[in-house]
């Protein structure tokens, strides 16, 4: 078999296996998933994950295998989510995937009834010439806030240390990937200058070409972008992405290793609330397969010019100094 075939089939693979549901999920449970139980894991994975608030940090929501035990130490992922939503289980489908693979993923926000907030995303593309005076003060006001990002690293390496918890032992707080979507980006942006962030994902999200407060946290400049200091991907959508042209700008001035990777015929809304993830949650799980586990397979989705995404006719790849 030639390097490209090989390749293709690596992808392939990755990306199909969030089409695969948990054995006890019901066909009925479409999404995005409203009428599937917090604790009935779900996940495509080999650890079905369950969803569930904890007693000792109620302003957030945990992602992670039903069986702790047997999915050994998990990397810790923290998700920001679209529009700095706070309902941790807006994002239910797609965060439950990658904890299904081993992961502990801590989203901002309790769980809440319905769990998405019908409102717009506050992320605009980057306007031509100067943004009109006040334009970016017009968003709406952020309901969490990037240094919950930082609290939920600090509760998940306190619960590790803590010997009558739970996950005593169960997390690998070396291993730190933040991530968020949309404003939720931003967020992600702010908690990576924190050192113990490994790699950082932004999902349909760019910073703004001003100042912008949108993350709830600091005021945001381009200039905030060189504290990302580890290894950085850029997913979206096409050009009909509301994120496209900022992940564009954002990824051309990055100085650290990066990726940009935008699939055509998808929208700013991704394939999140799709069974499983969708496409998306394959891309996330390659991404933190290899930066927070390093494996090898998961490597060649993304580096060389006949990576498997690079040579899907579905995906537009463009990377620097990844090895």
């Amino acid at each position: 078999m030639n390097k490209r075939a090989c390749l293709c089939l690596t992808v392939s693979f990755v990306l199909s296996t969030v089409k695969v549901g948990a054995a006890d999920l019901p066909d009925s449970a479409a999404p995005p998933g409203d009428n599937v139980p917090a604790s009935v894991p779900i996940g495509s994975g080999p650890h079905p994950a369950v969803m569930e608030v904890d007693p000792s940090l109620t302003t957030h929501t945990l992602y992670h295998p039903a069986n702790l035990a047997a999915a050994g130490r998990l990397p810790l992922v923290v998700w920001g989510n679209g529009a700095c939503w706070n309902a941790g289980n807006s994002f239910r489908w797609f965060l439950s995937d990658i904890a299904s693979y081993g992961y502990l993923v801590i989203a901002l926000g309790p769980i809440v009834d319905p769990p998405i907030q019908r409102a717009p995303l506050p992320m605009a593309p980057i306007p031509a010439g100067s943004p009109p005076a006040g334009a970016l003060t017009k968003l709406p006001s952020s309901a969490t806030h990037s240094a919950q990002l930082i609290d939920a690293i600090n509760w998940a390496v306190a619960e590790n240390a803590r010997s009558q918890s739970r996950f005593h032992e169960r997390i690998d707080v070396t291993r730190i990937a933040a991530m968020g979507q949309s404003c939720g980006g931003a967020q992600a942006v702010e908690a990576s200058a924190d050192p113990r962030v490994r790699t950082t994902v932004l999902w349909n999200s760019g910073l703004f070409p001003g100042v912008t407060t949108m993350a709830g946290g600091k005021a945001l400049t381009k200039s905030d972008l060189d504290k990302l200091h580890a290894p950085t991907a850029y997913i979206s959508g096409d050009a009909e992405d509301i994120a496209f042209a900022n992940a564009n700008d954002d990824f051309d001035r990055l100085k650290a290793p990066s990726l940009r990777a935008y699939a055509r015929g998808v929208l700013h809304s991704g394939t999140y609330s799709e069974r499983n993830g969708g496409e998306f949650a394959g891309i996330a799980v390659g991404w933190l397969n290899w930066q927070l586990k390093g494996d090898s397979r998961a490597r060649l989705l993304f580096v060389g010019a006949d990576c498997g995404l690079c040579v899907s006719p579905h995906w537009v790849v463009r990377s620097k100094h990844l090895e």
